[in-house]
């Protein structure tokens, strides 16, 4: 397992994840949890933006970072909106659709590379849109608080809906771009 730089954030990404989870149950008030865990979760966004930067910058890039910094983008997505449902500020459905969706494409992207043709599937602007959109609605509603004299709550709702919408969307557009090879398989 390669080690540098921009997979040492990657990795604190992944210890991130249960730290995120861990807040919501310190005997702390709701507001201190609400901003740690915001805070969490931004810092950890960031990081994902960074390692794939100076990964690519420094010329570090490895087959095993490619595989870990999704995953670690997923688990990080999926462990917050678990939290984010629990705390009763994303309806069920949602986190559903979304985490579905990843579990889905993950494994697409893993049978479409084994065949392949995983460039059929590579990231698309659609799932750029999604992935912006839930970065963004996440931490408003980790926060839940009044920003500006806004709720972040409402905006981050909304946002959160957007990218549900992107996440059916965006499935489909991988699913029509692999169905060739799946007619193959037959």
């Amino acid at each position: 397992m390669p080690i540098n730089f921009p997979i040492i954030l990657t990795w604190g990404r992944m210890v991130a994840i249960p730290l995120l989870v861990a807040i919501f149950y310190l005997p702390i008030d709701a507001w201190q949890q609400n901003l740690v865990a915001t805070a969490m979760f931004i810092i950890a966004a960031v990081t994902d933006w960074v390692d794939g930067y100076l990964a690519r910058r420094w010329g570090q890039t490895t087959a095993f970072g490619a595989f870990l910094d999704p995953v670690a983008d997923k688990l990080l997505v999926c462990a917050a909106l678990v939290m984010l449902v629990q705390l009763g500020r994303v309806d069920g459905l949602v986190a559903v659709i979304i985490v579905g969706r990843e579990i889905a494409i993950s494994a697409l992207r893993e049978w479409m590379a084994r065949v392949g043709a995983h460039a059929s599937v590579a990231v698309h602007k659609i799932g750029k849109f999604k992935t912006a959109a839930q970065m963004v609605a996440i931490p408003l509603l980790l926060l839940d608080a009044r920003v500006l004299g806004m709720p972040t709550r409402g905006l981050g709702t909304v946002l959160i809906l957007v990218a549900a919408v992107l996440t059916i969307w965006s499935m489909f557009y991988y699913l029509r771009r692999a169905r060739p090879y799946l007619r193959a398989e037959k």
